[in-house]
């Protein structure tokens, strides 16, 4: 089994300080949510109850935390969908809730309601309109290099509001689009609608080789450019900032993660998606 998991997911489980940990130990676990749907592409959703800060974190005593017995329905206000559960090896968690017939349309408002037991979690999020990748582009700071960054282009609509989300996989070794590192973007902070930004790789838990922030020659790397929503975007950042401000990744600093969960945390959000394949150049 391959061992990837996104970072995300771990650090909402541990969403509480070490200072709070008496007073966590005698609250009621939570539902964590990771879900999203795409332009074009079905609802995905990982679940699980949060994990005691004072608990060993593994991938096996993540795989304990897994909710898979929960029903998930997914409305655009005229249809509606009961997603189905499903063992994907290569991931961890391994079991992922997913739909089937509600494809994902900009524009469009989607809603969750996960009923668990006694308990009712629900969220609502939209999908906003695709914006194009112009181009994506590895490059080395020296020819003798092994290493190098994703260069991404695209244009930004002058007369719409954007918040975007990079995010990268690689062929073969994630199993899952990991968000870039400072790849969620405010449209804002832009000088010009064209747009040109250095990828680096997202963080994981548990990789199979030491992580660093580079791509590597010979990988094969599909480049994903997301427009979200502000409560996305809101989230993703308190996300980051969380790595950045602690100093052991696993505990993070604070409990200012950002959520648009109604009786859980996590996030629940629609993006509109273009993508590239970026072909590196072969090992030597």
């Amino acid at each position: 089994m391959k061992k990837y998991i996104l970072f995300l997911f771990v650090l909402v489980l541990t969403s509480c300080s070490k200072d709070d940990f008496s007073e966590q130990k005698s609250l009621e676990s939570k539902i964590v949510v990771e879900g999203w749907i795409e332009e074009g592409d079905f609802a995905n959703v990982l679940l699980s109850s949060s994990i005691p800060v004072t608990d060993v974190i593994d991938s096996t005593n993540v795989l304990n935390h897994v909710i898979r017995s929960a029903k998930i329905t997914i409305s655009d206000g005229q249809n509606s969908e009961v997603l189905r559960v499903k063992n994907d090896k290569n991931r961890i968690p391994p079991f992922v809730y997913f739909g089937s017939t509600l494809k994902g349309e900009a524009g469009k408002e989607y809603s969750i309601k996960i009923e668990y037991l006694n308990r009712v979690v629900e969220a609502v999020t939209s999908i906003p309109k695709s914006v194009p990748l112009k181009s994506a582009e590895y490059i080395k700071k020296n020819a003798i290099d092994t290493t190098g960054y994703i260069f991404v282009k695209f244009d930004d609509p002058s007369a719409e509001k954007n918040y975007y989300q990079i995010a990268t996989k690689i062929d073969g070794e994630e199993p899952i689009f990991v968000p870039s590192f400072y790849g969620n973007l405010d449209d804002k902070n832009f000088e010009s609608s064209s747009v040109s930004v250095q990828i680096n790789r997202g963080v994981l838990l548990f990789p199979k080789t030491k992580f660093t922030p580079y791509f590597a020659d010979g990988d094969v790397i599909y480049v994903k450019l997301r427009t979200q929503t502000k409560e996305a975007l809101d989230f993703w950042n308190s996300w980051q900032n969380e790595i950045v401000n602690s100093k052991n990744p696993i505990y993070p600093s604070n409990t200012s993660l950002k959520s648009n969960i109604k009786g859980g945390i996590g996030i629940w959000a629609g993006y509109g998606q273009s993508t590239i394949i970026v072909r590196t150049s072969p090992k030597k």
